[in-house]
Parts: C-alpha cells; structure tokens; sequence
C-alpha cells in the first residue's frame, strides 16, 4: 500500500473496500456465527449470481481462524490466505473490525460428459419417424 503523505491517508487496491466509507455487513460479540454469514451470503444471491469475496478485518479474521480451528485443528489454520470459506475467497483487510461480502461470481453448472450425450433412442418407435431418400 502506497502512502500519500500530503494528506496522509493510504491508497487502497479498487478491489478493497474502504473499512471507513462502507458500514460492516454484521458484526459479532465474541464468536464467528455461521449462520449470520451463510444468511448474508444467501441474501446477497440472485440471478444465479453470489458474492465472490468475504473481507475480514483483524478481529473477525482472529474469530474466523478460532472457528475453523475448531474444526481442522488449531494448527491448521494459522493464516486465512487463500481460504475460501463458504465458497467465498477470505480477504483479510488491515482494520480492527469489518465484515462484508463483495464482487460477483456465477454459478456454473458442473456437467459430466454423459449428461451431453443424446438420449437412448427407441429403435422401434423411431423407425416410423426416420425418411430415407
């Protein structure tokens, strides 16, 4: 990050949101809730579109962290860099608290290749379909 410092103020990526312009999205008293996420989440899907990135800043990142240690072992989990957490990439911001959901991705449908054949066709009842020349 870049430092102006006529105005002393820190130039942000554009894919960053400002911690200080945007309200957090939820906020927590002293655990991560899953379920306040994944509603946040839900309601910002539409479209067949959903977020693609969840902002953290330094206390959400710290319950985040606690969260899924307690899932995958403490160890486990000693940075969030390239987490994804509920389908979601986790970006931790350089704040005390803040918590948003942001971008945009599609979903895509994963297709086996057995799915594109052509249906199994009758033989029988075709034949009184089919011309011939």
């Amino acid at each position: 990050m870049n430092t102006n410092e006529h105005n002393n103020t820190r130039e942000r990526p554009s894919h960053v949101p400002d911690d200080r312009t945007i309200a957090p999205e939820l906020a927590f008293d002293g655990e991560w809730d899953a379920d306040a996420v994944a509603g946040l989440i839900r309601s910002k899907c539409g479209h067949e579109e959903t977020p693609a990135f969840l902002f953290v800043g330094k206390k959400e990142a710290g319950l985040l962290r606690e969260h899924l240690g307690e899932v995958f072992g403490a160890d486990s989990v000693t940075t969030l860099r390239d987490t994804y957490y509920m389908g979601l990439e986790v970006i931790e911001l350089d704040c005390e608290s803040f918590l948003s959901t942001a971008g945009r991705k599609t979903h895509r449908l994963l297709q086996d290749p057995i799915s594109r054949r052509p249906a199994w066709r009758d033989q029988d009842g075709d034949s009184g379909w089919r011309f011939h020349t």
